[in-house]
């Protein structure tokens, strides 16, 4: 008899306050599986800064929920279910929500229900379960319950010990970056960016390319607050710098702009669709201690972490960790000077993607798309 297709429902929000992190890496996840014979589909809400649009671009059908102000006029206090330290990026009630998000999974059930938000925890989880065979919850807080068959955190220094009160006591926990949800494109492109390091070596420090990116909103306009703080002294006058922003930064103009008054060529790209290849083509980043981390370590890019959300601490801290480079700090100029100092010469820089490296290899989601589908109860 015919297997049928594992059917996988991901419950999942961007917005300019919550970033694009979370959409990302379970559209990631979605490709993965669609690839092994899944069928995905998304429940997202409509948040200012959503990714609804590239979700569907990519050919998952998206349930569409309006933020409150649509359908209250003002945000709605939790009664049964706990609010999260992240309540106010749900746009709605948890209750509201799960209502929501069963009328449509009570009309097509799912084999796997995965979640990727901070506002959601164990009474949702709950709520929803007469609709889902099983549960994942992709988390990086260790700060709430869950009840879920598998709980992913790919961020370095959590371990499976950080959830165990959390969880039921079955749960198969998966933790590190070699669970990090990658694109194929990492993977594809991580054995030439490494080779292009160790052979950089023999070549000429000066022509360093340096790549700023500030995730997908870079709501703070980080990325022009770097580019002023840079001083001829800190790179080469033959250095180039490239500035990533994402298709809904509200400060592309300033940053533009910015870019065309510094000491080295600039450019500036908007929505990046070759990430793989032009991470490999730097020698050195400035980014967000997100989940982006994963990629530049996955090609050895040696990079200066900025903190941009309390929840990337713990990233920041386990890097400085392994690596002994710190993130920056609140003098931003200091810090810049500090990580040039420490990666001034190309030998400098290859002995720290060596370390980073090592870290990520680029197969995570095939990981965890091998426990899905071996737990997926399809028949």
């Amino acid at each position: 008899m015919a297997r049928r297709k594992l059917r996988v429902c991901f419950r999942a929000d961007a917005s300019l306050s919550i970033g694009s992190g979370h959409v990302m890496r379970c559209l990631t996840l979605a490709g993965e599986l669609r690839e092994r014979g899944a069928e995905c589909r998304f429940i997202c809400r409509e948040h200012p800064g959503h990714l609804i649009d590239q979700i569907e671009a990519r050919g998952f059908p998206v349930l569409r929920l309006p933020v409150f102000a649509e359908i209250h006029g003002r945000p709605q206090k939790s009664g049964i279910f706990p609010l999260t330290a992240h309540h106010e990026w749900l746009g709605n009630s948890p209750e509201q929500d799960a209502e929501e998000c069963a009328r449509d999974l009570a009309a097509s059930p799912v084999d796997w229900l995965i979640v990727d938000h901070y506002a959601l925890e164990a009474a949702w989880e709950r709520a929803l379960r007469p609709y889902c065979r099983q549960l994942m919850a992709i988390d990086d807080l260790a700060d709430r319950p869950h009840q879920c068959e598998v709980l992913l955190d790919q961020n370095l220094g959590r371990s499976p010990g950080d959830y165990q009160p959390l969880l039921p006591t079955a749960s198969q926990i998966l933790t590190g970056p070699q669970y990090a949800l990658l694109r194929p494109e990492f993977a594809t492109w991580r054995a030439a960016s490494l080779a292009r390091r160790e052979q950089a070596c023999a070549g000429d420090d000066r022509r360093l390319q340096l790549l700023i990116n500030l995730g997908g909103v870079d709501r703070a306009n980080d990325s022009e607050r770097i580019l002023t703080a840079l001083t001829p002294e800190m790179l080469p006058p033959e250095a180039r710098i490239t500035v990533i922003l994402g298709a809904s930064a509200p400060w592309r103009e300033a940053i533009e702009h910015r870019s065309k008054h510094l000491h080295w060529p600039c450019q500036v790209i908007v929505a990046a669709n070759n990430m793989g290849e032009l991470l490999s083509q730097a020698d050195l980043a400035i980014g967000a201690a997100g989940s982006s981390t994963w990629e530049r370590c996955c090609l050895g890019l040696p990079t200066l972490a900025l903190i941009l959300a309390d929840n990337q601490r713990g990233i920041a801290a386990a890097l400085t960790a392994h690596t002994g480079l710190a993130s920056a700090g609140t003098d931003l100029a200091a810090s810049l000077r500090d990580f040039f100092r420490q990666l001034g010469s190309a030998g400098q820089r290859l002995a720290h993607s060596r370390r980073v490296a090592e870290l990520v290899d680029g197969q995570g989601c095939r990981r965890v798309a091998d426990v899905l589908l071996a737990a997926g109860g399809n028949t």
